[in-house]
């Protein structure tokens, strides 16, 4: 067959005409149009009549960015689009925030419109309603957070807690939380209902292995509600809680039960939920396992579990602990009635027993060490509440013993510092059932119990929180609680550890230092116990004494060059001073050391006022009752007014006090105080003889002459007539008395025949009284005196014409006083010899001296002489030698 060749090369013509017609364009301007066009454009102006709908008037009125009102935009709420609901409540937001009057006049109208939102479907409408209700209007309107509004909202979120979708029904959760956080009694009011919603939730296992964060904030929010509950549970209904005008406006069912008075309704509710919870742990420890590390949200989501349930067995504990509550004596449930527990909650708690340790406590895992430790920690809390469980099974209660010496000991985690820090947070649950565990101990398990105890509360940092715990711990088991001793006093075998602790709160006091000082009074306060509850010459109170050893340092410290330095004492506040100082009341014998340190702290001039008096109060106190040496007590006294630091009040005057802080009424009230407390010993002339060798031991040191003034109103107030002690200590005391008037001579007025009452001869006759006193009781003392100042002015051959204007004014002033005429009288000889040794010095210096003052010394020796010659008997001295020419 012959294939007929076509032609290519031909194309069929196309019928009527050409593709492309080519168009001439005219080259040149365009014309114009002929005269006779007419126009066709169109023109025309627009026509603007006033607005006159009321609505659109908006002057005055809070607007969103768009312009729009607060009524407008909750419209905007219901709009179909999710975008414009969600901008809504954005700029509902931010007029809020702006006029914060519209959220107090319009709450009833926005909740009512905003709380249609919590079953959004779109998830960003309901985060920023959520974000919306915790950020600005429920911390607003929280005090008026009551009424319709709470069971106008619940309908809601019961509505939301039931929806078909998932993340609704996560979300509603979270509205409830937060709704509890601003009403805390409105758990109370909807329990039941809730916990039911919190079943469903929790019998969906395979729903908790998928969202475990939003599982995780569900729980966390149970926790909180059932905490609080608990909270209130145990303090009691607070006054204006609970409202009983409660009328729901919109309420889901028949609104807030009003038979509710207390949780025991909770309770059922909490036993069908109960079941639920350790299914849960279960499923996520078989999770955990097949996993290399637990993760952190299965983690978050088991400790949850574990503590909710904690409450749980908590809220069976409360309903049935009147009696417990209303006692002192704060040990664990361990101690509770047998009918506390209810025993279907100890039946559900089996399979967590058997989940019990979530991994071998011998089993090494570095990385998952704190985790499941911390899991433990929690399960051990549930077991030790439930005090039937102590008896239920040897081998389940040999396990959890086993891991708490193991805890204690610090033998589950690695030692790096993050993980001593996990096991001092975790541990201070488990402290607090000790006192009650080792009571109930016998055999081994006794003494392993207190040896792990020991060795936490040695070893644990001094201002952790489980310090804290261990010393509430001590509390309990060296301090019986009434009439309710948990230990025999007579146990070698508790005695033992007992002294170890004992030991160590010194060591405690001092490494706290005065950083911690809440922590410092709760260690005093022991002490303080201990001390008041010991038995007389019992082994702790034996124990208690030697204390005294090691708290001087408390008081007292030295470097290492010997030099001393205040102890924490001084710094700590004014409470745990006093605490302290409480404390020295019960040593029944006070040592040489302590006192020592006492009397160094009492010189320090940072104390409040109170703190020495508070000192020398109670060692007066210790003294009378026999527990302090005479000896001891005397040198205590006579020490703290001979080195107290003074810097007068009235009389600042010098460089070296420029800057200082006055304390001289600090120092009189301490000197008064000590005369109080000498003035009730015994005998006084006995006395006095006693304090002889410490007085004049104080005096050779050359105190300071307020010390000086204190020390001899001391031995005025001690001394008496006929003074025994002036008269064997005269020659000795006389020159220390004569040292002294050289001193109180700064004070004496240029002019000595100022009037009394004049303030600057006041000062001078305050510091000359005590000498006065005493010259009047012992003719021999003035003359030891009067003999100091010849043998003073003729032992110098070349002294300062000041010295002798000291001198002259000093016993013109004492020729002055009518009172001493009679006793000066006797001391002729001894005035003679100064009257001689000044015509000697200024015989000898008449030439060298400035008229001037040539005749001011001429004047005061002329003064001296003229009250002289007013003495008994004073005619038969010759006074021709000495005219000075």
């Amino acid at each position: 067959m012959v294939r007929l060749k076509t032609s290519a090369s031909k194309k069929p013509k196309r019928a009527g005409g050409v593709d492309f017609k080519k168009i001439k364009h005219k080259i040149g301007r365009k014309l114009p149009p002929p005269k006779n066009a007419t126009n066709t454009l169109v023109k025309s102006k627009a026509i603007v009549l006033p607005e006159q709908s009321v609505v659109s008037e908006r002057s005055g009125l809070a607007v969103s960015s768009r312009g729009l009102t607060l009524r407008e935009e909750l419209q905007r709420t219901s709009h179909p689009s999710a975008k414009t609901r969600k901008d809504a409540l954005t700029r509902i937001r931010d007029l809020l925030l702006k006029n914060p009057l519209e959220l107090k006049l319009h709450k009833f109208i926005i909740m009512e419109k905003l709380r249609e939102r919590m079953c959004d479907n779109d998830k960003a409408v309901r985060e920023t309603l959520y974000h919306l209700l915790k950020t600005v209007i429920f911390p607003r309107i929280k005090e008026e957070f009551t009424g319709p509004v709470i069971p106008s909202i619940m309908a809601y979120v019961f509505n939301a807690m039931t929806d078909l979708a998932l993340d609704i029904r996560l979300m509603a959760f979270k509205f409830f939380h937060l709704i509890v956080l601003n009403c805390p009694s409105s758990f109370s009011l909807y329990a039941e209902k809730v916990l039911d919603c919190y079943g469903d939730i929790m019998r969906n296992m395979q729903l908790y292995l998928e969202h475990k964060s939003k599982i995780k904030d569900i729980l966390g929010g149970l926790l909180h509600c059932l905490s609080f509950a608990l909270i209130k549970e145990r303090v009691g209904p607070q006054h204006g809680e609970g409202n009983a005008t409660w009328r729901p406006l919109h309420a889901f069912g028949s609104g807030p039960p009003k038979e509710h008075t207390g949780f025991s309704f909770i309770m059922k509710k909490l036993e069908e939920l109960l079941p639920l919870l350790i299914n849960c742990f279960q499923e996520f420890m078989f999770a955990v396992h097949g996993m290399p590390t637990i993760d952190a949200p299965s983690f978050n989501c088991m400790l949850c579990i574990l503590q909710i349930i904690n409450l749980a067995v908590g809220f069976s504990v409360a309903e049935k602990d009147q009696l417990h509550r209303s006692s002192r004596v704060s040990v664990p449930s361990l101690f509770k009635c047998p009918d506390t527990v209810n025993m279907n909650i100890c039946a559900c708690l089996r399979k967590l027993w058997e989940m019990f340790p979530t991994r071998s406590m011998h089993q090494s895992m570095e990385k998952d060490d704190n985790k499941y430790f911390i899991l433990n920690i929690r399960i051990t809390e549930i077991f030790f509440q439930l005090s039937e469980l102590m008896d239920y099974t040897e081998v389940l209660r040999e396990k959890f013993l086993e891991f708490i010496e193991i805890a204690l000991c610090g033998q589950i985690c690695s030692n790096t510092q993050s993980c001593m820090a996990i096991q001092e947070k975790y541990l201070v649950s488990v402290i607090e059932f000790i006192p009650g565990l080792v009571s109930i101990m016998t055999g081994h398990w006794k003494v392993r119990l207190l040896m792990a105890f020991t060795s936490a509360f040695q070893n644990c940092r001094v201002d952790s929180r489980l310090m804290s715990a261990c010393l509430s711990a001590l509390m309990d088991m060296l301090i019986p609680r009434g009439t309710t001793l948990l230990f025999d006093i007579n146990s070698q075998e508790m005695l033992c550890y007992q002294v170890v602790w004992l030991c160590k709160l010194p060591e405690l006091l001092l490494r706290l230092g005065d950083k911690h000082p809440s922590l410092s009074k709760v260690i005093l306060e022991l002490l303080l116990r201990i001390g008041q509850c010991s038995v007389h010459q019992s082994p702790l109170a034996l124990e208690y004494d030697k204390l005294q050893f090691s708290l001087r340092e408390f008081y007292r410290t030295y470097d290492d060059l010997g030099v001393s330095h205040y102890g924490p004492f001084v710094k700590l506040p004014i409470d745990c001073q006093e605490i302290a100082i409480c404390c020295l009341y019960y040593f029944s014998t006070l040592h040489l050391p302590l006192l020592e340190a006492l009397t160094f702290c009492c010189l320090c001039n940072d104390l409040e006022r109170i703190v020495p008096l508070r000192i020398i109060e109670v060692l007066h106190s210790v003294y009378k009752s026999g527990c302090l040496k005479l000896a001891d007590y005397i040198g205590f006294l006579v020490t703290v007014v001979a080195r107290f630091k003074v810097f007068p009040e009235r009389f600042c005057s010098g460089n070296e006090k420029i800057g200082k802080v006055s304390n001289y009424g600090h120092f009189k009230a301490v000197t008064e105080a000590v005369f109080s407390c000498l003035s009730e010993i015994g005998d006084h002339s006995l006395l006095l003889k006693i304090l002889e060798k410490t007085v004049f031991e104080e005096m050779n040191l050359k105190p300071h002459l307020e010390n000086m003034h204190g020390i001899l109103r001391m031995i005025v107030l001690l001394d008496s007539k006929p003074s025994v002690f002036l008269l064997e200590a005269s020659s000795t005391l006389g020159q220390f008395i004569f040292a002294y008037l050289i001193d109180a001579s700064y004070y004496m007025p240029e002019d000595i025949n100022v009037p009394v009452h004049n303030e600057d001869i006041h000062i001078y006759q305050i510091y000359v009284r005590p000498c006065i006193s005493l010259f009047l009781r012992s003719d021999k003392l003035l003359y030891e005196v009067l003999k100091s100042f010849s043998s003073h002015l003729s032992a110098k051959n070349d002294f300062e014409s000041s010295e002798v204007d000291i001198v002259a004014s000093t016993i013109t002033f004492m020729l002055k006083d009518v009172k001493l005429h009679h006793h000066l009288s006797s001391s002729k000889e001894a005035i003679k010899n100064i009257l001689q040794n000044i015509y000697g010095f200024l015989y000898k210096n008449r030439n060298n001296m400035a008229l001037e003052k040539r005749h001011k010394m001429q004047s005061v020796f002329y003064q001296l002489k003229t009250e002289a010659s007013k003495l008994q008997g004073w005619d038969n001295v010759d006074m021709t030698a000495f005219e000075v020419s």
